[in-house]
């Protein structure tokens, strides 16, 4: 066999035995590598940057203020004659009904109206027969018309007299045919009384007295009155809604509107009063409570940053600024809060870019 052709049956000999070892002996491939778990995303860096943008935010006014009732709901109840209170029925807080029983007060001016009464009965009843005895004998004659007026006029003088009387008796709240020297006090409208300062035995004066026996308040309706600084005044208008929030209720509201704001200004607060009524028939808003009243007065732009973006640290605030991809603390001037969002009033320039999450973390970093 010529020399080339042996070396290639050796070369073809080799392959097949190593072919035939391979496929006997069971390939043992390798392995493939594992697929490299996905790395997972970095966690969010411990300092993130915010834009300064301006934006519409709404403005209110939120004015401090208290409850107080409708004064012409208010009835303070003085004694209609002098004399001594014998019995109070009612105390502070509780609720009357108009025509009821209050008080018992014993006065010896009711013996006189009666006596006054009676002599003006009298008198009006002898005037009544004198002046028709006139108009008889003028009539036929046997007495001049200058007698039969002057009978006329002392009956009708003598009438006058007599209701003036009974008028007196009314106000006493005494019948006529009564014998009793006593005069209950009655209440004239429905409500709450208030405040009570009179005691059994204690002697009461009449009208003229400083203090009102009791005072009486429906409370159906109530004011909340508000004051508002002179330089918010053209904020406000009359009808403008608003909402009122007191603090013994948390989280609740009544709605309602300006019903008037005062002309004249308080020349030691600066302040005007708002007035607000409010509908109360559950009587849950009490006279004197404090209240604060919020009026949403429009909106206005302003450059705004996130609240936890700002460091307060003594009379200083600042930012962190990112300039040349470092952060720089700046000096910045705050206003309102809009949420979780603060206006920023100076030290910025829309198109800035502040560190908000983790802006303590830069607090002493090298800068």
């Amino acid at each position: 066999m010529p020399p080339t052709h042996d070396c290639a049956f050796r070369r073809a000999l080799l392959s097949s035995l190593a072919a035939a070892l391979l496929f006997g002996c069971g390939e043992q491939r390798p392995r493939e590598a594992a697929p490299a778990p996905a790395v997972k995303a970095a966690a969010d860096a411990p300092v993130q940057y915010v834009t300064v943008e301006r934006r519409l935010i709404p403005e209110s006014l939120e004015l401090a203020g208290k409850i107080e009732p409708d004064p012409t709901n208010v009835v303070r109840m003085y004694p209609p004659a002098s004399g001594r209170v014998i019995s109070m029925a009612v105390k502070p807080g509780d609720h009357v009904q108009r025509g009821q029983a209050l008080a018992v007060l014993q006065s010896t001016d009711i013996g006189s109206a009666r006596a006054d009464y009676g002599k003006a009965k009298i008198e009006a009843e002898r005037s009544a027969r004198a002046r028709d005895r006139a108009k008889s004998l003028y009539e036929h004659g046997a007495a001049a018309e200058k007698d039969y007026l002057e009978a006329q006029a002392a009956a009708e003088s003598a009438q006058a007299e007599l209701e003036r009387a009974q008028q007196r008796l009314a106000l006493l709240n005494v019948p006529a045919q009564a014998s009793s020297d006593t005069i209950p006090l009655r209440a004239p409208i429905s409500g709450a009384v208030l405040d009570v300062s009179a005691a059994p035995g204690e002697f009461s004066k009449s009208l003229d007295s400083a203090n009102p026996l009791l005072t009486i308040a429906n409370l159906a309706s109530v004011w909340a009155l508000a004051d508002v600084y002179e330089k918010d005044v053209a904020k406000l208008r009359v009808g403008k809604p608003v909402v009122v929030e007191v603090a013994a209720y948390p989280g609740r509201r009544w709605s309602g509107k300006i019903s008037s704001i005062s002309d004249a200004l308080d020349p030691t607060t600066r302040t005007l009063k708002v007035r607000v009524v409010l509908p109360n028939s559950a009587g849950a808003l009490k006279p004197e409570m404090f209240c604060s009243v919020h009026v949403d007065t429009g909106s206005r732009q302003a450059m705004l940053v996130p609240a936890n973006a700002v460091i307060h640290e003594g009379d200083r605030t600042t930012v962190f600024v990112e300039k040349n991809n470092k952060p720089e603390q700046q000096n910045v001037t705050v206003g309102a809060t809009a949420g979780d969002q603060v206006e920023v009033l100076s030290g910025l320039q829309p198109g800035d870019r502040v560190a908000a999450q983790g802006a303590e973390l830069l607090k002493g970093a090298p800068q």
